[in-house]
This record gives C-alpha cells, structure tokens and sequence, in this order.
C-alpha cells in the first residue's frame, strides 16, 4: 500500500535498522535527523535521502502513499511533527513498526536494562552462522561480524532487541525472550523501580503460551500472568543453563563448558574477551538451543563472535597503551566495565572518560555513578548530553564529581578534550557514554597509535 517511508529520527540505532529494512524490501526511504553521523551517512551511502534541516517541505507530498515512522526522543513540537500530524499522514512509534514486522515471524527477543545488545547480536550470529535459514535481526549496536544493525533472511526467525525504553518492548509477542536485567533504570518514563519490574512482568506474560523466558538467575520478575514456562540462566550457578569448568586464558578470553537441560558441550569459548560475556553467551545459547540449534554448531559461532560496536570496544591494546569505548551509562554497566578492565588489563593505570546521558539520570544515579567511577584510577568528567530533554535546574556533572572518593578527577568541556588527553601519560584508557563522545573515538585511537 505504501511506496514511501519517511523516518523522524532515522540517525537512531533502532530507526536506522527499520530504515534499512524498508528499503531492502524495496520502498522510496527517506528522513531527517538533528545531527550527521557516521550511521547517517552509511545510510546516505545506501541510497537513502537524509536532511539535517527541521523542513517539513521536504516530508513526501503523497499522503496516502507515505508511511511516517518516528522516535519518542524526537520533541513533539518539532515542526515536521506537527507537519505530519496536521496533514494526516498514518504514522507510528518505532516500537509499532518494528511489532507489526515481528509479528509475522518466530520473534526471539532479548531484553533486560543491561546487557540485551551484546546478547542479542550474539543470538542473531549463531543463527547466521549455524543455520541454514540463518534470521532476520534488529539490533542495538552494530554488529562487527557484518558490519551493520540489520540482518535480513527467509527464514522464520527474528531476533529483536526489545527496549525497555518508553515501554517499546511491549509491542513484542515473543516465542522465546530472555531477560538479563530488572534494574532501575529510565525512571523519567516509568517513576519508580516498581514500575520498571511492573513492565518487565507484562513483557513476559507477553510471551506465546507454548514458549519460553530465560531470565538471568537472582533477577526478580514477577510471574502472574506469565503463561509460558520460565527458565534460568546463570554465569557459574547450576539452574538451567550455565557455564562450568571456567578457565581463564590470556587476553581476558574463558573457556567453559555450557550445561544446558539433558547435556552438556565442554570447551566453548567467545571470541571477544571478558567475563561477562560467558554470561552473555549462555543467554544467547539458550534461546539457540530451546529453538532447535544443534549445540556443537553453536560452540563455532560462539568462537566466531566479534563482538559490537561501542560494546566494550577495544581499539588499541599494546604493552604500552590499552583503549577501549564502552557504550555503558548506567552505574551497573559501568560498575562491570571497570571490573572487565582490571581483570583483562592488570595492573594498569586506568584512566575513565564518562559523558553522563540525559539530566533525570544523573540525578536519579549520582550517587551509583560516582561509587562505580570511583573503582578507577583518574577520572576525565565531560557535561550532560541532554538527548531529547531540557536542562534540570541544580543537576549538572558534578552532581557526581564531587562524590567520586579518587583525587585524580576533573571536569573538561567537549573542546578541551584533546588536549586534555595530550597532556596526560594515559596507561589505559576508557570512554563510557551513550551521548556523542563515540565521536572522539577515531580521533583519540589516531593519537593514541602516533605517541
């Protein structure tokens, strides 16, 4: 019925896959966005027309042929908006789209307030690479085995990273869902913790009758409502599925059995380092598994994994300098990260670079982000990246700072940066944000390799 698809906010991780997806099926695909990226620009490479401009003159003329799919992030008086609205044109949430694309498949949703986008690109690898239908996928990150946050296949299964943001997970009616986390987390949506778990309760009882939820052993879900049979994942403690026999091999790398109901397969490992990413790679085997997967064929994609992009990304590792981006923005993930660094970097010098992600988190959190950057060694603080919301009177970055207990602290504008870093002796390095400081990332890999 529609030939064109207009995106608002189509610079978004979650948008640029449906933009991706709609053109591959062959639709005129087209949008605007705040800010270029690199994203937007692959997109312009791939043939689709992008504007930086709020201009709803350049919004498809065909009403009746044009579909608008827009993000929550996007303010609601941008003209665009109002434009579309007033003119009639159908439109959605992204959470809708991508809920009508999953409902015609078998959806295999990973999601938890942690850890869902490594996850769930792990899951999206296995079945790429061990099956013969392999899968569609809408990921979070970019996966570096292909190079891209969109998988597209024949197949029946779809994996689908369901965000818990704005309660867009609840457009999902999953076959199989993990979930990795409960913690509080976007209370400017929901409030309250409660109402955080409250979601995940719903999410679940979203689940077909004949499927399964995986949830990560120790997380509280509440399951009234919830038809499907529960099942636990846990990183080293016996329940469902589980590693055993862990080994830690040089680089961060871990060798481990997976144990999983009615057998067991010894010696799998993941290709990138870490020990969460055991964890990872149990939850991503289970949902494997349960769908029908051969487990040997699941050992080789583990092997396989490369990893995602701003997922504990590290860009230079020599005896001499260690930098790794980490998309973390939570106290949790970056609680993790920093342990994940000690014990695959030991005995170095770290030194954090954290940009703090929209003003309500930094005040609900400031207190567990300053106990989690007080785990490192130096600490570079940036301002706010306010994202889609307006400055809160009296939050501001050193709401924090001045709660990080380490004495080698300080509060740097984005332009000071560089210099910053230049005029420091970095041992090992880390960035931690989900604003724009994944724009320094090049920049400070460039310098980081000419020293």
């Amino acid at each position: 019925m529609y030939e064109n698809y207009y995106f608002i906010g189509i610079g978004g991780i979650g948008m640029s896959a449906l933009a991706r997806y709609f053109k591959y099926i062959g639709k005129n695909v087209s949008g605007y966005d705040r800010t270029p990226s690199h994203l937007t620009a692959e997109l312009e490479s791939e043939g689709i027309q992008i504007h930086y401009e709020d201009r709803p003159d350049l919004v498809p003329i065909n009403v009746e042929k044009t579909f608008v799919i827009y993000t929550p992030a996007i303010p609601a008086d941008l003209a665009e908006m109002e434009y579309v609205r007033s003119q009639g044109y159908s439109m959605c949430k992204r959470s809708r789209a991508l809920g009508q694309i999953a409902g015609d498949k078998d959806c295999l949703a990973i999601s938890g307030t942690h850890g869902k986008t490594t996850t769930s690109t792990l899951t999206a690898h296995i079945f790429t690479s061990s099956t013969e239908d392999g899968c569609t996928a809408f990921l979070g990150g970019i996966s570096k085995n292909y190079h891209t946050n969109l998988l597209m296949s024949r197949g029946q299964a779809l994996v689908a990273e369901a965000d818990e943001y704005d309660r867009s997970f609840l457009q999902l009616h999953p076959k199989i869902a993990v979930i990795t986390a409960t913690d509080a987390d976007h209370l400017d949506i929901y409030g309250t913790h409660d109402a955080v778990k409250e979601a995940f309760r719903e999410f679940a009882s979203q689940v077909v009758p004949d499927g399964y939820i995986v949830v990560k052993e120790g997380v509280d879900l509440r399951t009234d409502g919830v038809r499907a049979r529960i099942l636990r994942y846990s990183y080293d403690k016996p329940c469902d599925f589980y590693a055993s026999d862990i080994v830690a091999l040089p680089g961060g790398y871990f060798s481990f059995t997976l144990n999983y109901p009615g057998g067991k397969t010894a010696g799998c490992r993941v290709g990138i380092p870490g020990w969460v990413n055991v964890e990872n790679a149990v939850a991503a085997s289970a949902i494997a598994l349960l769908y029908g997967v051969q487990p040997d064929k699941i050992k080789r994609a583990l092997e396989t994994f490369s990893g995602v992009e701003r997922r504990f990304d590290i860009h230079v590792n020599t005896p001499q300098t260690a930098y790794i981006d980490d998309y973390a923005h939570h106290p949790n993930e970056i609680s993790t990260a920093i342990s994940a660094i000690r014990e695959i970097f030991a005995g170095r010098k770290i030194c954090g670079i954290f940009q703090p992600h929209l003003y309500t988190r930094t005040r609900d959190f400031a207190d567990g982000f300053a106990a989690a950057l007080s785990k490192l060694d130096s600490l570079i603080m940036l301002p706010i990246y306010p994202a889609r919301e307006l400055p809160i009177e009296g939050v501001n970055s050193e709401m924090i700072l001045d709660k990080v207990t380490i004495k080698d602290k300080v509060l740097v504008e984005k332009d000071a940066l560089m210099d910053t870093i230049k005029n420091r002796d970095i041992d090992c390095l880390v960035t931690f944000g989900a604003g724009d400081i994944d724009r320094f990332v090049p920049k400070i890999e460039e310098y980081l390799k000419s020293r």
